[in-house]
């Protein structure tokens, strides 16, 4: 159990990323309609169905990425998937970073940060 640490910060993002891209994924519409009203004042207003369907995409591949790297880790003590899902993870989590400041929204940003520092980790660990 060397790889402990990088596991369990594997198995956060895995839930984070695989649970929010569930929630997209069957809950399009109510998605949908309130980022629209989110995004109203932005850029982004006539983009919102685009720009979820990316983050949707990427939090799909971030999640798989990391249940991959956490297996992998466990077999053979490989680092390639981990790190990738980490990456990724980081990735998406910085668009949507950019959103919720282009939405003026200074607390859904806050809270991405708290989930940027393990995916961070992950990436320095697993490197």
């Amino acid at each position: 159990m060397n790889n402990i640490t990088s596991i369990l910060i594997l198995i956060f993002l895995a839930i984070t990323f695989l649970q929010s891209g569930y929630d997209k994924l069957f809950n399009w519409k109510d998605n949908v309609s309130w980022l629209q009203g989110h995004f109203a004042k932005t850029p982004l207003k006539n983009q919102v169905p685009l720009a979820l369907a990316n983050i949707l995409i990427l939090e799909l591949i971030s999640g798989i990425l990391s249940v991959v790297g956490c297996i992998e880790l466990l077999v053979n003590n490989g680092r390639v998937f981990g790190f990738y899902g980490a990456v990724f993870s980081c990735v998406t989590l910085l668009m949507l970073l950019f959103g919720q400041r282009l939405a003026k929204d200074y607390d859904g940003a806050r809270t991405i940060v708290i989930y940027f520092i393990p995916a961070i980790l992950a990436v320095y660990w697993l490197n």
